[in-house]
């Protein structure tokens, strides 16, 4: 007999170990106040009625936000993805995360604190171009 919600649930996250849904719930605990803001937009399917989740699991990863629907990953990140080391994981990640079919949106937290239209306006493009087929 299959469970689906846990066949969903393994499809849903990519195989994320329990130490990743852990994390995770630590981190929804501590978000920070670009995640809070972009966190009430996003949230409840406000944004193009979409269905968002927030320190979502992916395999061994956790992206800010997340909308499985088409596969799109947020991050906002802080000054410590500026430097280089934290550059280069970060694109390690996002090649990883691509391998999975997941797009990675990035916007760093003074663009979601001073120029939110802007971060939204992005988000419903990318949307667009998935839902036309022009990103896979």
């Amino acid at each position: 007999m299959v469970y689906i919600s846990k066949s969903f649930q393994g499809i849903l996250n990519f195989g994320a170990k329990r130490e990743i849904f852990e994390n995770a719930r630590e981190l929804r605990k501590n978000e920070t106040e670009a995640e809070k803001i972009l966190w009430n937009v996003l949230r409840s399917r406000r944004c193009e009625g979409l269905k968002f989740r927030r320190q979502h699991p992916a395999s061994q990863f956790i992206l800010d936000f997340y909308c499985h629907e088409y596969f799109l990953g947020i991050e906002v990140d802080g000054s410590i993805h500026e430097n280089e080391d934290a550059k280069q994981y970060d694109q390690n990640r996002a090649v990883e995360l691509e391998d999975l079919g997941i797009t990675i949106l990035r916007f760093r937290n003074e663009d979601v604190l001073n120029n939110l239209t802007e971060v939204l306006q992005e988000i419903k493009n990318k949307i667009k171009l998935i839902q036309s087929g022009a990103i896979q």
